[in-house]
């Protein structure tokens, strides 16, 4: 039997290629394992083997992802690594590309952590429109952190140093141990219902990441959002990034930073009011010196030197307004009236009682009209009939046997005998005369010549 489809191993490689790339459960995922089978190419390209208790996958990291790693991977050694599964169309095997990479152990964590900001940022709870300002002339600054630790006393002396004025109300917290975040989060909670202080800095000194990590926690970073007083991170050092950074509406990258950045310098507030004080100062004096230039120019006005004068330009002017005013009063009333007039032309000659007068006038000259053309037609036509009465008068046969001629017909009257030759002896025939009909019996034929000489038939 004949195969009614064949495909190359090049095209169901590639096929497969496909479906898997498509597959997003296969792309942008971590994978746990062993590195083995170890092996470093001349372009840089990185071919290794994950592998766990029951199986192994060929990977590759290709040199525009592996020259960014932090550390250099070798047989043995336990890595998290990030990436897809996809075909080596070549050879007909799927293998895993890495995309990035950490060892166990610390890897566990920033997996986590990578973890929770995607899901976070995807609610957002990191929007920079969720973000609030941040007091700027803040009366007390509330600190969440460690008693003991290097951060409370940096930021104390800040705050003081800054500004004496500005009051600190530091809530005590573990920073690290599985009962920090709870403790943070009661903190800020407490915090928000005294309602003392006008902004809120969280944070504590530098460390692994295992020891900020109760700031990497879900809670913490929540409620951090859902508080009511602006919130500054200051975790760790400069390089220290942590999910409540990303959460609180200004991130500091050390706690004295935070204090610099919650409370202005008294000494540059005193500059600022100086500055201030100066330009109102200039303001002033201008403005006195304009108002001054103003009342000198009005005082030498003729309005105040010769108020009389003034006041007479101004009743002239009156005078020539209220004239102004009465000229358009009444141009504006005789238009009126005219516009009145030729209005209520136009609506009487449009008013039913008028177009009935109208109408009747034209019915009377219709009427008289058509009198006087009936009349002419009728004389026209009284004539035409005399005429051809008399004409047919003249023309009639009883005019003619009037004057002694007579028509002569056979006895049934169907036929006019106009010759001798139409009747026998004895035919019975009907004659008429002018008043009236004799029916007759001829008793004799009489012929007569005729003009070409011939005589008719005779008896």
């Amino acid at each position: 039997m004949e195969p009614t489809r064949v495909i190359s191993i090049r095209d169901i490689n590639r096929l497969i290629k496909m479906r898997l790339e498509g597959d997003g459960s296969l792309q942008d995922i971590w994978l746990r394992g062993e590195i083995s089978n170890f092996t470093r190419h001349s372009s840089g390209h990185m071919y290794f083997t994950l592998k766990d208790e029951g199986s192994r996958l060929k990977s590759i990291m290709f040199a525009s992802y592996n020259q960014r790693l932090p550390f250099a991977p070798k047989d043995g050694m336990k890595v998290l690594a990030r990436g897809g599964i996809s075909v080596y169309e070549r050879d007909g095997q799927y293998q895993f590309y890495a995309t990035a990479m950490q060892p166990d152990g610390i890897g566990s964590l920033y997996l986590a952590f990578e973890q929770l900001k995607k899901k976070l940022e995807g609610e957002g709870l990191f929007a920079d429109y969720a973000k609030r300002p941040i007091p700027r002339y803040p009366r007390t600054v509330g600190v969440i952190t460690s008693p003991t630790g290097a951060a409370v006393r940096d930021i104390i002396i800040t705050i003081g140093r800054r500004n004496p004025a500005v009051n600190v109300l530091l809530y005590p917290v573990s920073v690290q141990g599985k009962s920090a975040a709870p403790a943070i989060v009661k903190a800020i909670k407490e915090m928000n219902s005294l309602a003392e202080a006008d902004v809120l800095i969280v944070g504590r000194g530098g460390g692994s990441l295992e020891e900020l990590w109760a700031f990497n926690e879900e809670i913490v970073a929540r409620a951090i959002r859902a508080s009511g007083i602006p919130v500054i991170s200051a975790v760790g050092h400069e390089t220290d990034f942590t999910i409540s950074d990303f959460a609180a509406d200004l991130r500091a990258a050390t706690p004295t930073a935070a204090a610099e950045l919650a409370v202005p310098h008294a000494g540059e507030m005193k500059q600022g009011l100086d500055h201030l004080q100066q330009r109102m100062a200039k303001s002033l004096r201008i403005l006195l010196g304009k108002s001054r230039e103003r009342w000198q120019h009005a005082a030498r006005s003729p309005y105040f030197t010769q108020p009389r004068r003034s006041l007479l330009v101004q009743a002239e002017r009156l005078d020539r307004l209220r004239d102004r005013l009465q000229y358009r009063i009444e141009a504006g009333h005789a238009r009126a009236q005219e516009k009145l007039a030729r209005l209520s032309g136009r609506l009487s000659a449009v008013s039913p009682a008028q177009q009935a007068v109208y109408a009747r006038k034209r019915i009377i000259a219709s009427r008289r009209g058509l009198e006087l053309a009936m009349g002419g037609l009728l004389r026209q036509r009284a004539g035409q009939f005399g005429s051809t009465v008399r004409h047919l008068d003249a023309l009639s046969p009883l005019k003619i046997m009037s004057r002694g001629y007579s028509l002569v017909y056979d006895e049934r009257q169907q036929s006019l005998i106009r010759t001798v030759n139409q009747v026998q002896p004895g035919d019975l025939i009907r004659v008429r005369l002018a008043d009236g009909k004799l029916d007759c019996q001829v008793w004799g034929i009489h012929g007569e010549e005729q003009p070409n000489g011939e005589k008719q038939r005779g008896s």
